[in-house]
Parts: structure tokens; C-alpha cells; sequence
């Protein structure tokens, strides 16, 4: 019933099953991958077809945008029955946690942006991971005190930090949810019983991966059955995760935390042949999901909110469009080299930013108010001025009433992660990016699941020159994080919900996307789609395709030095106005669909 309901307005929205079918078959297999059971159904295949043709999905009433189709798939079940965003986004999170697990799942962490319709408060909840008790500054150094080689850090039990997924589903039901909480587990717990189609995008990853893979009997046994990858396909079940789930929908988080599921997690951890870690039971025990104060600053006549530190994705995000803000982008136009010299210098100066001040803030303070004082942004934008690329940037000097100065970081953010939106027949809007960090995690399997290596996320030196730095390992902590789940306001009233994964380039990712939208007048899935060019610490990496190396040649001709290479984003997005329209990323296999 629910299914059919679902399909049947996506094909009236969408213009027809044949139109929709007949458009999605010319969509490239990496665009089209991980249908699975339900890749003839008419909601699928018009969604597919609106990407392929470079348009958005419009609806009425509600809307999810997310990573497979078959996770939105349950989303929209839930929201075409009348569950909240929150309940949605559970049932979203527990199906990419079965046929997308090499980016998320409950063995890793999430930041949730929340507006509410009732109140009109923007809340923001973070469920990111924590440093172990018994964690030291020293843990990603060897005997000598230098840095380890990042997957000598990353794969095994070393770099698990303690989980927050399971915890943030729990509160963001409690405070949002209006469907009972085992309800929302139904589809994911039938994916994993009977089976789903490996997505071409999972076996070329597990393909990639697999000397990494098969160190651990357990992710091998999964990934590499008979020694060999999954291939694209392949019926792949997952009756732990099955096990997992029920055990969660009966119990609550306090089932994860706590009992065998947390037993036999700390001892995978801790047991990890070669790497192992200092995670504890006390540590599954003392986790707790926090509210954080949004971040917002403002943009045309927009207020641009995110999540707070310890993500550095909102202040970064929102220091380069408070930059921009003082310069017409669309005058200069999309196509204008002198766009992309203002968004790149813009983008450099807040990674220095970021770089020197911006870690978890119940440990070391921050200058967040002065990062995105308007008088500091237009003085940093001054900087801007002028017709070459900066020779050279610097961490600049916020108002701060703190005397402490730190050095700057080098932690690693390799690109991976996922991100929801969806907004529901009530009016709620929700933006959130989950992640186990790099792709497979720690490459640690257990009941069903994979463990983060969110730890590396951590600066692995402590000090440079004898200043600490501010993004250190320290026991309790939360790493930093670039995830940047955003709510674009205007007058009050949400207008845009969008995120991506992509490591320290999903800020570059967001950021280009609102101006795309906000300045140059595209629509959510033209913004998108658009060629990415992303400049974090001086070199200006762009987007291979049509165009590029014209690009290129301008930019050089400015001073930068350029790579052109593949960038695989993937942003969700809703746009919010008299209807709903939403944008799902042509590099990965999402979707949206709605009502």
C-alpha cells in the first residue's frame, strides 16, 4: 500500500511511468546504481529521469532527498503516512546503513539541523563521536613522536571513536517524532532479511578497498565473500544487521550502548589484530548527544544556519559567503574567472581561519562570535581587492576575549559520508550529514555494521613549535568535522536545505552551491550538477568536464596553481517556496522524491 502510494504520485508528478522510464534508461550506471528491487517502479524511474534531464523534482507537501533509492524510498513511505522529518530521516538512516555502508551507518556519528514549523526555532543536535577516556594527544604518533601514515592510523580499532548515530535517531525522535519508533526500522530490517542489490558504486569501492578489506575476518566474510569483491548485482543479505536493528526498534538506543551489542563492540575494537584500540564500555555508557547553538550568517537577503562547533562546517561556509556578501557575483556570472578568483581567495582565508581556531569548543575556547562578526568578514573581504590570486593568506584576528593562541592544524579529511534532506507535510525541514569518515571506516565489523575512524579527524601532532594545536587529540573529545548539514532562511522561513559529504571539500561544495542558487539564478538541481571548483589552501582543484581546461588556463593566468581531476560530491537539496523542488547530486545514485 504505502509503496504503491508513493509511486503513483511520483509518476503523476513526474509525467508518467513510460515517459519516466524511458528517460531513466539513459541514465549512466553510476547514476542509476543501487535500485535494487524497486528499479522499475514509476517513483524511481521519474526521479532518475528528472536528474538525468538536468531538472528538479517538484511536490506540494513533502520531500526527501538522500544517498539510494531505496533509502528514500522508506523516507517517503513514512512521510506519505504522515511521519515527521524526524521519523523519516530514522528509517532513511537505518537503509544507508545496509546498501550504502561504506559512508554511514550506526557505527559512526551526525550533525542534524532542525527547523521547526510550530515554533520557527532553529535547533541544531550533535551527534558526533568521541575520543575514548583512555585516548592520549599521543595516539597517532609514533616512537619518535612523529605522525603516523594516515591508514596506519585509520584501519583497525585505533581510530573508533565512540559511536553518536544510534543516540541522535533516539533524541531526534523523542523531540520531533510523531510515528511509533519500531515502525520506522520495518524496511531496512526487510532489506537486510531478503536481500538488495549491490549498486555499481558499492563493488567499485569494496573493489578499491579490498586489500584493506580483508584484514578482518569479520568485513571480509561481507564484502569478500569466497575471497572475492562483491560484484555489482550480487543479492547481498545482512541478517546481523537485521539482528541489530530489531534489537534497537525493541530497545531503544540504550540497546546500542549498552548489553551484548556494546560488549562485542568494544571488544572488536580493542581485539583488532595489528591496530588496536582503547575504546570502553564506559565510553558506550557516558555518550550523550548534544544541542549546540546554530550558526547563521548573512547573505544577500538570506540568513545562511548551520551546526556549530565542533564542525567547522557553518563558520567556514558562512565566513566565505560573509566575504563575498561586499562583491556582485551576479554581475560576474558563473562563467567569470573573477567569480572564481573572489570565491577561491574567500575560501582560503576561512580554511586559514579554520585551520588556527576552529575545533570542539567544550574544550578549548573559540572566537565563534567573532568569526562571523560582520565588521571582521568586510575586513577580511578587503582583502579581496584586486585582479590576481593572494600571493599568500593568513589566519586573521577575530575579537576574542580569550588570551590563547593556537597553531595551526594538518589533520586529514578524506572524502566520504552522506547527506539527508527532507521536509514534511508539517512544515518541519531537516538538513543532516552522517558519516563513518573515510570510506569503510575503520574497516572494523561488527553485528552488521562498520566502525568509524573518526579519530583521525583529530591533528595527529599536538604542538608546532611549542604552540598547541587546537584540533588535538584529547580524551572526551569531539574531532572536527567539515560536515556543513545547512538551512537557508529567508525572512524567518526556511528556504534551502542542503549538505554533501566529501571531506574538507564539502564546505567548497556547499558554498558554491547557495551561490549558484542565491546569486546566479539556478534551480536546486542545476546548483547541484554544476562543475565543482574548490580552492581550500592555495591550489584550485576543478572539476573535470566540458569546459574545464578553458577554466583552468584563466586561473593560471591569474596566479594559481590548478588541478583538474574527479570530484565526488554528493549534495541533497530542497528548495522552499510556494512548492518544493528538490536536487539530488548526478555523481552518486540519490534521488529525491515527494508529494
Amino acid at each position: 500500500m504505502k509503496l504503491g502510494l508513493v509511486c503513483a504520485l511520483a509518476g503523476m508528478l513526474l509525467g508518467g511511468a513510460g515517459a519516466a522510464q524511458q528517460a531513466a534508461d539513459a541514465v549512466a550506471p553510476e547514476a542509476a546504481a543501487g535500485i535494487g528491487a524497486v528499479a522499475q517502479s514509476p517513483a524511481v524511474a521519474g526521479a532518475l529521469a528528472s536528474k538525468a534531464a538536468g531538472q528538479p523534482v517538484e511536490a506540494r507537501r513533502w520531500m526527501v532527498a538522500a544517498a539510494n533509492p531505496l533509502a528514500v524510498e522508506a523516507g517517503a513511505a513514512i512521510l506519505a503516512r504522515g511521519g515527521s522529518a524526524a521519523d523519516a530521516m530514522v528509517a532513511v538512516q537505518a537503509v544507508l546503513g545496509l546498501v550504502e555502508p561504506q559512508s554511514s551507518g550506526l557505527g559512526g556519528g551526525a550533525f542534524l539541523v532542525w527547523h521547526d514549523a510550530a515554533t520557527g526555532r532553529l535547533i541544531t543536535l550533535d551527534g558526533r563521536e568521541t575520543a575514548p577516556l583512555a585516548a592520549r594527544p599521543t595516539l597517532f604518533q609514533d616512537e619518535n613522536g612523529e605522525p603516523l601514515k594516515f591508514f596506519d592510523a585509520v584501519v583497525g580499532g585505533r581510530s573508533v571513536g565512540t559511536p553518536g548515530t544510534p543516540a541522535l535517531l533516539e533524541e531526534a525522535h523523542r523531540r520531533w517524532g510523531r510515528m511509533p519508533w519500531p515502525a520506522l526500522f520495518a524496511d531496512a530490517i526487510r532489506l537486510a532479511d531478503e536481500g538488495f542489490a549491490v549498486s555499481p558504486r558499492l563493488a567499485g569501492l569494496v573493489r578499491r578497498d579490498a586489500e584493506r578489506l580483508a584484514r578482518f575476518p569479520a568485513t571480509a566474510a561481507y564484502f569478500l565473500p569466497g575471497g572475492a569483491p562483491l560484484q555489482a548485482g550480487d543479492r547481498l543479505r545482512n541478517p546481523a544487521y537485521a539482528a541489530t536493528l530489531r534489537a534497537l526498534a525493541r530497545g531503544g538506543a540504550r540497546a546500542f550502548y549498552s548489553g551484548e551489542i556494546a560488549a562485542d563492540i568494544v571488544r572488536t575494537v580493542r581485539t583488532a589484530p595489528g591496530n588496536p584500540g582503547v575504546l570502553s564500555a564506559l565510553d558506550l555508557a557516558l555518550y550523550e548527544v548534544r544541542e549546540r547553538d546554530p550558526v547563521c550568517v548573512a547573505y544577500r537577503v538570506f540568513e545562511v544556519c548551520g551546526m556549530g562547533p565542533p564542525s567547522s562546517g557553518a563558520l567556514t561556509v558562512g565566513q566565505i559567503l560573509g566575504m563575498l556578501n561586499h562583491y556582485d557575483l551576479a554581475a560576474l556570472g558563473p562563467d567569470s574567472a573573477e567569480s572564481w578568483r573572489l570565491i577561491g581567495d574567500a575560501s582560503r582565508l576561512a580554511f586559514a581561519d579554520r585551520g588556527r581556531y576552529m575545533a570542539d569548543s567544550d574544550f578549548v575556547p573559540m572566537p565563534v562570535a567573532g568569526l562571523v562578526d560582520p565588521a571582521y568578514l568586510e575586513a577580511r573581504a578587503a582583502l579581496l581587492v584586486g585582479d590576481d590570486a593572494l600571493p599568500e593568506v593568513a589566519p586573521g584576528r577575530p575579537d576574542w576575549d580569550h588570551a590563547a593562541m593556537w597553531a595551526d592544524d594538518e589533520a586529514i579529511e578524506f572524502p566520504s559520508t552522506s547527506h539527508i534532506s527532507i521536509v514534511d507535510g508539517h512544515g518541519n525541514v531537516l538538513s543532516m550529514t552522517t558519516t563513518i569518515e573515510n570510506a569503510f571506516g575503520s574497516r572494523l565489523m561488527v553485528r552488521g555494521f562498520l566502525l568509524n575512524n573518526e579519530l583521525t579527524d583529530f591533528s595527529f601532532r599536538t604542538h608546532r613549535d611549542g604552540v598547541p594545536i587546537a584540533n588535538r587529540l584529547e580524551p572526551g573529545k569531539r574531532p572536527r568535522s567539515s560536515m556543513a548539514p545547512t538551512i537557508v532562511l529567508r525572512d524567518g522561513r526556511p528556504a534551502l536545505a542542503i549538505g554533501s559529504p566529501g571531506g574538507s571539500r564539502i564546505i567548497g561544495y556547499v558554498a558554491q552551491a547557495i551561490i549558484a542558487w542565491a546569486d546566479w539564478g539556478m534551480d536546486v538541481q542545476q546548483a547541484v550538477a554544476m562543475p565543482h571548483r574548490v580552492n581550500r589552501f592555495g591550489r584550485y582543484d576543478i572539476e573535470a568536464g566540458p569546459g574545464a581546461e578553458a577554466l583552468k588556463s584563466e586561473l593560471e593566468a591569474l596566479g594559481y596553481e590548478v588541478l583538474v581531476g574527479e570530484m565526488n560530491s554528493g549534495l541533497h537539496a530542497i528548495e522552499i517556496g510556494d512548492g518544493l523542488k528538490g536536487g539530488a547530486d548526478p555523481r552518486r545514485e540519490g534521488i529525491a522524491l515527494g508529494e
